[in-house]
């Protein structure tokens, strides 16, 4: 074994070639191939043979496992499983999305995409319509179905985690991914339902086919008529 070898992995704590203590290991060859129990010594002469570095790859069992294999080579796979590791561990929150009735289309249209890519990503989103003032007192009729036709213009697939409700802030529904993420938000048609975190939107979801239209009148003709 040349002295030019790596010895230890500092960061890692992985011992490597001379550096490693135990007299016996149970070690991979270059191939694949498994070389059974062997002396220190042994393995490290194979390990010269193949031009290649012992790596101790699990030091706690017993014996120690050591693997034939470049050092370089290790450390880049060992990246990429600790890489993979991470992607996969993912962490599912619950994200806010808060509209008003006053909020204008653009900025519905722009909460809704925030929304979905939330739910693309695998979190649910808690959806509020918050009301103020004289629209709290308003027919819950109506105010359900405005806070649906926000629902309705995620582009994403959701279901209702929880149903349209009264909540402190005025009404609220939480939303939830149904099947994978999507690299996009997916253009939902009309009709069909979908959630995200964003302001001032409404919900709707798979379940609910179709919403009843509500029978009051707007709220921008309640105010003009003077009966709001």
């Amino acid at each position: 074994m040349t002295t030019d070898k790596p010895q230890y992995n500092q960061k890692n704590k992985t011992r490597i070639n001379n550096a490693i203590r135990a007299k016996e290991l149970r070690v991979i060859g270059a191939k694949g191939e498994n070389l059974g129990v062997i002396t220190l010594q042994q393995a490290l002469d194979e390990a010269e043979k193949a031009n290649l570095d012992l790596i101790e790859i699990s030091p706690n069992a017993n014996p120690p496992v050591a693997k034939i294999i470049d050092f370089g080579q290790y450390r880049y796979e060992t990246k990429q499983k600790a890489s993979e590791v991470k992607a996969n561990s993912h962490v599912t929150e619950t994200k806010n999305v808060q509209v008003k009735i006053g909020t204008g289309e653009h900025d519905q249209q722009l909460k809704a995409k925030k929304a979905s890519e939330w739910l693309n990503e695998g979190h649910r989103v808690k959806v509020d319509l918050f009301l103020s003032g004289r629209y709290k007192y308003m027919e819950e009729g109506f105010l359900k179905e405005r806070l649906e036709r926000f629902l309705k213009i995620i582009p994403a697939d959701y279901k209702l985690a929880d149903e349209i409700k009264k909540s402190p802030k005025g009404y609220s529904a939480t939303l939830e991914r149904v099947g994978k993420s999507v690299k996009a938000p997916k253009i939902i048609k009309e009709g069909a339902v979908t959630q995200t975190n964003v302001t001032d939107v409404d919900i709707k979801e798979p379940a609910l086919e179709t919403v009843k239209k509500s029978k009051k009148k707007s709220l921008d003709e309640l105010l003009d008529s003077g009966m709001v």
